[in-house]
């Protein structure tokens, strides 16, 4: 389910275990603050030559997103039209959106604080949506529901790695930590959307292909349906999101509360 990918803000592959600990979000699923430094317990960071790849993968990620942002501006400028634009970018919107695999890998490898199977369901969700929905039924591809959430994670993505990129370089501009912490309130129910309308668009094809599916009887003796698998990803939105949702906006009050308390005080 790739709402969870856009719900909390996720350190994997992001900001090291120390160095930066204190700017780094806290991972999905939890309020735990970031640890102060001096903290007693602290754990020592990777060192400097994994918080340079950190830095560089971060700063390739942003740029890949950024190119995608490119081509959608430049294609809906050359067509006049904002339909079928997912096929000026599906190449570098599968390469990048992979790429986000890595960030598993440096939680796994301790270069990362976060939790291994929460950055992995919060990437594997979106890999999901990518490859196993709108690039295995074609015919969705087309829709304008594939535009919306493409959009929501194009936008979401260029801050989150530009967020973690200036904090690995100690150096945060309020501009973009209060943008990582803003845009969430429209971009998330806006991808979560377009994710939505874009599986449901996909159910009639592969109920009629059976893509996927595995029918009874095989060696096996082991069936599964892939149309009931997307009608239950579905389902699971609707417990799921008004939880992750508002469970952001206590983190952009934990984080942006007291700039703005202290703005209103001036």
């Amino acid at each position: 389910m790739a709402l969870a990918a856009d719900a909390v803000p996720r350190e994997g592959g992001q900001t090291p275990a120390a160095g930066s600990a204190a700017m780094s979000a806290p991972a999905m699923g939890t309020s735990r603050p970031a640890v102060a430094d001096g903290a007693l317990g602290r754990k020592r960071g990777p060192g400097a030559l994994a918080a340079a790849y950190l830095v560089l993968y971060n700063v390739v990620m942003t740029a890949g997103w950024l190119v995608i942002a490119v081509g959608l501006v430049r294609a809906y400028l050359a067509r006049g039209s904002y339909h079928g634009l997912y096929y000026s970018i599906e190449k570098p919107l599968k390469f990048f959106q992979t790429g986000a695999l890595l960030e598993i890998l440096h939680c796994a490898v301790g270069i990362v604080p976060s939790s291994v199977v929460l950055t992995g369901f919060q990437v594997m969700s979106r890999v999901f949506l990518t490859w196993a929905v709108t690039h295995s039924v074609r015919e969705v591809q087309s829709e304008d529901s594939v535009l919306l959430f493409v959009v929501a994670w194009t936008i979401t993505e260029i801050i989150r790695y530009s967020f973690y990129t200036f904090s690995l370089l100690n150096h945060l501009p309020y501009l973009i930590k209060w943008a990582r912490y803003t845009f969430f309130i429209v971009l998330y129910p806006m991808g979560v959307t377009g994710e939505l309308l874009t599986i449901y668009a996909a159910l009639p094809y592969v109920q009629k292909t059976g893509l996927y599916s595995i029918t009874l009887p095989n060696k096996y003796n082991f069936s599964f349906d892939y149309h009931t698998f997307l009608i239950l990803s579905m389902a699971s939105y609707i417990p799921l999101f008004p939880q992750l949702y508002f469970h952001m906006f206590r983190q952009r009050k934990k984080v942006l509360g007291h700039v703005e308390d202290y703005s209103k005080v001036e």
